[in-house]
This record gives C-alpha cells, sequence and structure tokens, in this order.
C-alpha cells in the first residue's frame, strides 16, 4: 500500500468518478483505476461497486475511507514538519480568484510571493465568486479569493483587502436623473451586468434591495461574462454598470468614462478555505503574504 495509492482511492471515493479523481490528480484515468484495482488485489477486497459506467463506494471502501484519510493527514503532518526543520518551504499551490482579484489585484502579489518562496509553484484558474467557492469546497483548489458573499458554512473567510465600487457611464452618456441629491435613479438606467453567480453583479442587486425596488424591474440590457466586456461595453455608451474602481479607474482617468456620484458600500477581498482541511507551510505563507487578518471566521 502507497500514499499514491490512498491518495487515488480517497479522490474516487469523494467524487464517485474515476475519470473526475484522475483529472484532479493530473493522472490518467487508466492509472487511477490501475492503482483502485491494484489496492484491491493486495488486500483481496471490493472497495468501489461498479454499476454500468458509475462507481460506488462498497462497505469495505466505506470502512476504509477515513482510515485512508486519516493515514494521507498524518503524513502531510509529517511533511510539514521536515519544513518546518529545514526551513524551506516547497510544494505547489492551487489558488481559484474571481475575476476582479484575479486580473488586477493579485498578479503583482504573486509576483512578489516568488520572490520570497521561489520553490512554491503555483497556479490560478479565475471564475465568479460561486465558481471559486465550488473549487474549494470539492477540493480543486487549496484556497480561493472572492469579493462576493459565500453561502457554506464550512468554508473560512478571512479579509486581505477593501474594494471600491463604483457607477459608471459613458463620458457621452445622458444626465442621470436623481431621486435625490446623490441618488441616482436607477430603474432609468440602462444596465450592463455580470452574470449570475458574479460579486460584481451582487452590488447591483444589493443596491437595489435597498431601494426596495426589484431586480427584475431594472432595465437589464446586456449580462456578460467578464468585466472586460462590461467596461468596453459602457465604454461604447451600451449603458450603466457598477464595477470595481480597478476595473475602471484608467478609464475614468482618461475621459471614456465617467463616475456617477452614488453612496455604495466598500467590499471585501476575502482568502476562503475549506475548514476540514489542514493548511500546509505553502498555504499559510501565501496567505500571510497577501495580509489575511488573524480574526478568521467561519461564514455562510
Amino acid at each position: 500500500m502507497t500514499l499514491d495509492q490512498l491518495r487515488i482511492f480517497v479522490a474516487v471515493a469523494e467524487r464517485g468518478h474515476m475519470t473526475k479523481a484522475a483529472e484532479l490528480l493530473g493522472i490518467s484515468q487508466s492509472a487511477a483505476s490501475a492503482a483502485i484495482r491494484s489496492l484491491e488485489q493486495q488486500h483481496g477486497v471490493q472497495l468501489f461497486n461498479r454499476v454500468g459506467r458509475n462507481i460506488e463506494l462498497a462497505q469495505t471502501g466505506r470502512r476504509f475511507l477515513p482510515e485512508a484519510k486519516a493515514v494521507l493527514e498524518r503524513a502531510a503532518a509529517a511533511h510539514d514538519v521536515l519544513e518546518h526543520v529545514s526551513q524551506t518551504i516547497t510544494g505547489s499551490l492551487s489558488i481559484a480568484a474571481s475575476q476582479t482579484i484575479a486580473s488586477y489585484w493579485l498578479p503583482r502579489r504573486l509576483a512578489s510571493f516568488h520572490e520570497a518562496y521561489p520553490a512554491v509553484r503555483l497556479s490560478v484558474t479565475i471564475g465568479n465568486t460561486r465558481q471559486v467557492e465550488t473549487n474549494v469546497l470539492d477540493g480543486t483548489a487549496d484556497f480561493g479569493l472572492v469579493e462576493g458573499r459565500t453561502e457554506s458554512d464550512i468554508l473560512r473567510r478571512a479579509k486581505v483587502d477593501v474594494d471600491r465600487l463604483m457607477l459608471v457611464v459613458a463620458h457621452s452618456h445622458p444626465e442621470i436623473a436623481e431621486v435625490s441629491r446623490g441618488h441616482p435613479d436607477i430603474r432609468e438606467l440602462r444596465w450592463i451586468i455580470r452574470e449570475g453567480g458574479s460579486g460584481t453583479r451582487e452590488v447591483l442587486e444589493d443596491l437595489a434591495r435597498r431601494e426596495g425596488i426589484s431586480f427584475a424591474d431594472l432595465r437589464i440590457f446586456l449580462v456578460l461574462p467578464s468585466n472586460e466586456a462590461v467596461r468596453q461595453a459602457v465604454e461604447a455608451g451600451a449603458g450603466a454598470t457598477i464595477i470595481s474602481e480597478l476595473v475602471v479607474e484608467r478609464a475614468v482617468a482618461e475621459g471614456s468614462l465617467r463616475s456617477v456620484p452614488i453612496d455604495l458600500p466598500k467590499r471585501d477581498f476575502a482568502v476562503i478555505t475549506h475548514r476540514d482541511r489542514q493548511a500546509n507551510l505553502a498555504q499559510m505563507a501565501l496567505k500571510a503574504h497577501l495580509g489575511a487578518k488573524a480574526g478568521e471566521t467561519v461564514r455562510g
């Protein structure tokens, strides 16, 4: 029995799918199948029931799963002890980040982290807040970076920065009616927004809720999958949007966009991690480098 066999067994057990587990581990489906078959043959047991193209834990597999996970956790702890002794932080980190953070906030920080910890390999995937949350929950990512709300109660969340939001329109956009000073009539605007699950879209949803307006009653003209697409559509005069200052500050400074005065709350940029997964030294180092605060919370 090897640690690699245990890692493959746990991945297959948690995903209920040989191919998905193989993709997560970066190996071929045939290699994953061979490892499971070898483990079963070595000990004369059946760990999985194979029903058609589906796979599910057999009774022996269900009993073995917590033991296998405990062995892997102990192996990871032993590795961390050796890292502490050598004072050399190594390993790989998989990061899932929402678009605003990944495109405008994170790159410089990862570059400086690499200067400090050159033996740590980094990979980043980009999605909206909901996709990042899913990646952290299913173990595809070691941790995530989001600006929107998260829903799961098994995620730990730690603030790393604050983001300022702006309502912007094209420079040539007509003057906007106000219901009161500093409160534009959002029902009269034609909106360009991000897709569902985006933290940027949540800001407009929250604003409509505070104003006592149904989101369905807003004039949604375009729903686009990226901040850059939203910015370019607004610059072209297609409508208004609420978006991070990081995305539009240059366009506002150059005059292709103008900011509309409105009272919008700031939002947090946050690291999210799985409550039940122990962080290794590389993860702790990156979290500290990004500025995570000590007052960590578990939130839904």
